[in-house]
């Protein structure tokens, strides 16, 4: 007997069924794409040093000091000094010369150095968990030949920070679709967590977590030390990780997945089973349009709807709880926990992550409910429209201030690899507004038919739509044996191959039938092709938002390029030095042009100009200067110059009483409320 090809109607159900499975192949291509070509990014700059980069000392320095933007961890060996030979020249003592807002350390030279070029390399490890390294020369008396060469791996390069990268890819998505996914059917459809494609994606995504965590934590010591992959498994460096604060994070991440592993077991243990038992009609209890009789069609006591409802109630609030703890795992440790206002930033940025969660991670479990589940109520469509909608206003207003917090100021962007990103990220966030506006069109549209269905199963001579597709599926199976010429008592005797071959054809035809049926509604077709766009264009703005958080914030970033370099006096000749301001005001935007002539110690005549954005002249109401030696404590001098034209404020006899690296900072004001200061360094003597 030759065997029954697949009818179209089953290769139709095979490739649409591919579909969720192509969105997931998308989503790992594209983080292992944006992993390979985004470089480690250091979220701690590096904004000055003494000496500087490339000077040339008349007597070895007593020390070298490194000042960052953001607090960083350090140990003896953060920072190393080598000799034209390569020979370690420091002590190895790392001194914390830290004060206030100022971010500083050091290391003391040994006596007596020969001139000659050395190089200071040196290793940390940000407040927000990313590593920093780097490497400069300076010369003493002169420059000569070095042995020792830069190093061209940076500290978070390679293919262990290609590894790590991936895995942080893989957290966030399955925390999105664990924390989504649970919220959905606690919120939206409490008869899906009897369904098993729901229980499969939660679960994958429980075990994509963890694993991600777990990878993450044998990679941090390569990660953030050596780069090489055989120092995952060092009992010492692995230590050595958990003592930190990423390694703290991701050890309590590990234990609430614990946790989780709990909540999904009562979710779809005993709930899946309670609600499988009381809702044998196929419907949840909660659609029903006579909710008010829980005893009544449904046949559910009201002490086990009470039962019910205090398990969902404590489903509720262990969830919550365990998904908070598991988002903070990440706010204690990465961009929050540093800058400025960290203990608001924090709960805000826990309240982020639960909003993306709940948004994305919810649109991942109503797809899938789309195309594997047949006959999801409608009501559940409705209800996730309005825990997305509400989630979209919580993304707005937390989104807001982290992006006043991490860019800062306008120029920072636009001028910024952090802002521009944000930039793509918010286009990205506005696009899968406008389709989840056309998801809601289609959801109003089912609900309004949902109403005339309901009108017509009140009708004695009308059968309701969902019954006639059941009974046409019973009707066309029995005429699928009849066409075999087996019945159900004849699979049981006739050969155990051929049953089974059967069987399974008949199961085909009959999945083929109930995707037909639902194909043949345009309106339910047209909401799962809307979230499948949703859900697409999410995959990507998943991925930029991960890549946001491995690149350096716009206010560092700035505040690198405007302290990091320092200006050089050259004999004879004047420091100049341009300074742009913001003070977030109107008409607040613009340029400050600093001349100090001749540039060195003893007096000084001092020129400053404020320009608007165009280059015109900008009248401030006030205007103040004042310089600061740090290395040896001297300062701030204030220097309080007199208005000469509109824009030109002049200052005679500024005396700068040493040679070293001074620090001009200037206040400017624009209002009575509206007020900035710039700062830069400039090399006198």
């Amino acid at each position: 007997m030759t065997a029954t090809a697949p009818t179209p109607s089953t290769a139709r159900v095979r490739a649409t069924a591919l579909l969720p499975r192509l969105t997931l192949v998308l989503a790992a291509l594209l983080a292992a794409f944006f992993a390979a070509a985004t470089p480690a990014s250091a979220h701690a700059a590096l904004t000055a040093s003494d000496p500087t980069d490339g000077a040339v000392v008349a007597t070895a320095p007593a020390q070298i000091t490194l000042s960052f933007s953001e607090g960083v961890a350090m140990n003896g060996d953060s920072i190393r000094v080598l000799d034209p030979q390569g020979k370690r020249v420091d002590t190895g003592e790392l001194r914390d010369l830290c004060s206030g807002n100022i971010i500083r350390y050091g290391t003391a030279l040994r006596p007596g150095l020969p001139d000659g070029t050395y190089t200071v390399a040196w290793q940390a490890i940000s407040a927000d968990s990313h590593p920093v390294s780097g490497a400069f020369t300076f010369s003493i008396g002169a420059p000569s030949e070095t042995a020792v060469s830069l190093p061209s791996r940076t500290a978070g390069d390679g293919p262990v920070a290609v590894a790590y990268g991936i895995a942080r890819y893989v957290a966030y998505a399955g925390f999105a679709v664990l924390v989504g996914a649970a919220a959905f059917i606690l919120l939206c459809w409490r008869r899906g967590a009897a369904q098993r494609p729901m229980q499969k994606l939660v679960v994958r995504a429980w075990v994509a977590l963890t694993v991600a965590t777990l990878v993450m934590l044998l990679l941090r010591n390569p990660y953030t030390g050596s780069g090489n992959f055989s120092d995952a498994f060092d009992l010492a460096g692995l230590k050595a990780v958990l003592e930190t604060k990423s390694g703290a994070s991701l050890v309590s991440r590990l234990l609430l997945l614990g946790a989780a592993a709990l909540f999904i077991t009562v979710l779809f243990g005993s709930y899946a089973r309670r609600h499988a038992s009381n809702g044998s009609d196929g419907l949840d209890r909660s659609d029903s349009s006579d909710s008010s009789d829980s005893s009544g069609v449904s046949g559910v006591s009201e002490e086990d709807a009470k039962g019910e409802s205090d398990l969902v109630f404590g489903l509720g609030i262990g969830g919550t709880v365990v998904a908070g703890g598991i988002a903070a795992t990440w706010a204690l440790s990465e961009h929050a926990s540093t800058g400025i206002q960290p203990a608001l930033a924090m709960p805000v940025d826990i309240l982020h992550l639960l909003a993306v969660a709940a948004w994305l991670g919810g649109l991942t479990a109503l797809l899938v409910a789309l195309h594997k589940v047949p006959g999801i109520e409608r009501t559940a469509i409705r209800r996730f429209s309005t825990v997305a909608f509400t989630s979209v206003l919580v993304l707005a207003g937390t989104g807001t201030y982290q992006a006043w917090r991490q860019v800062g100021s306008w120029s920072a962007l636009t001028g910024t690899d952090y802002g521009r990103l944000l930039l793509i990220k918010i286009g990205l966030v506005a696009v899968v507004v406008a389709i989840a506006y056309t998801s809601r069109k289609w959801t109003s549209r089912l609900a309004e038919e949902r109403t005339l269905d309901v009108s017509r199963e009140t009708s004695p001579v009308t059968v309701a739509p969902a019954a006639t597709a059941h009974a046409d599926a019973d009707a066309d199976a029995d005429a699928d044996a009849a066409d075999t010429g087996t019945t159900d008592t004849d699979t049981g005797t006739s050969d155990p191959r051929r049953a089974a071959q059967l069987a399974r054809q008949s199961a085909a035809r009959r999945t083929a039938r109930e995707k037909q049926a639902r194909d043949a509604d345009p309106d339910r077709a047209g909401l799962r092709r809307s979230v499948l766009a949703e859900a697409g264009v999410a995959v990507v703005l998943l991925a930029v938002t991960t890549i946001l958080t491995s690149t350096e914030p716009g206010r560092a970033a700035e505040l690198e390029a405007g302290r990091g370099s320092t200006a050089t006096a050259v004999p004879d000749r004047a420091v100049k030095v341009t300074l742009p301001f913001d003070t977030g005001g109107q008409n607040g935007k613009g340029s400050v042009r600093l001349q100090l002539d001749p540039g060195r110690v003893g007096a000084n005549t001092l020129h400053v100009w404020a320009e608007t954005p165009d280059g015109k002249p900008l009248d401030l109401p006030e205007l103040k200067v004042s310089f600061t030696l740090e290395a040896k404590e001297i300062g701030p001098l204030p220097v309080l110059p007199e208005r000469a034209a509109p824009g030109h404020w002049t200052a005679s006899g500024v005396q700068l009483p040493l040679a070293g690296d001074w620090r001009i900072d200037v206040t400017i004001r624009t209002s009575d409320i509206d007020q900035t200061t710039v700062q830069k360094n400039v090399k006198i003597g």
